[in-house]
């Protein structure tokens, strides 16, 4: 695990021995930045399910203006603050030790994202709940995205909380979700 592009291309970023998850694959994390491209260069960010930070310091690598890491494994937090220090980004991130409806409900109405990461354990249903939350506090900035990761055998929802899958590509076992707001109505029943 690597950090890809930017400026702390190449830096290696740690697990911690024995922890139980999943880090996003170096392809998929490329090929998900070549989706975002210029969408990351002075955005706030938020990793959600933030396990070792990988997503959220490539983005800072590449220019995010902030990102905060959300995780409630305290193993996985030490790691993400290793990994920030390693690579001398930690000046622009903010690490929450929570579960993620606690740090969504706690963020609420004080932070707004442009783009936001979730990135759950694979088969336990959260990528709806944290949509729902996401939508649901306001947390998604107007012409934000959210992207969720997934396996490829999770049926994510067309629409929840007034977000929209707008795309979806898949990299062998791994599937890549991306929603926007919904666009408003108009009277007559067209969208605005």
């Amino acid at each position: 695990m690597r950090v890809i592009a930017g400026t702390a291309r190449g830096r290696r970023l740690k697990a911690p021995r024995g922890w139980p998850g999943r880090p996003t694959a170096d392809r998929v994390k490329e090929a998900l930045f070549n989706i975002l491209a210029a969408r990351v260069p002075g955005s706030s960010f938020l990793d959600l399910f933030a396990g070792t930070g990988n997503v959220g310091i490539e983005a800072l690598s590449r220019g995010a203006e902030r990102a905060v890491f959300v995780e409630k494994d305290g193993r996985a937090v030490r790691a993400i603050e290793e990994n920030l220090a390693a690579t001398g980004l930690e000046g622009r991130a903010q690490v929450l030790k929570r579960d993620m409806p606690a740090a969504l409900a706690e963020m609420a109405g004080r932070n707004c994202f442009d783009l936001i990461f979730v990135d759950p354990p694979y088969g336990r249903a959260l990528e709806k709940k944290a949509l729902d939350l996401i939508g649901g506090n306001g947390l998604l900035a107007s012409g934000g995205w959210v992207i969720v990761e997934s396996g490829k055998r999770e049926i994510l929802p067309r629409e929840a909380a007034g977000l929209i899958l707008f795309r979806q590509e898949r990299y062998g076992d791994t599937m890549l979700s991306l929603y926007v707001p919904a666009q408003p109505r108009r009277s007559d029943g067209r969208q605005a």
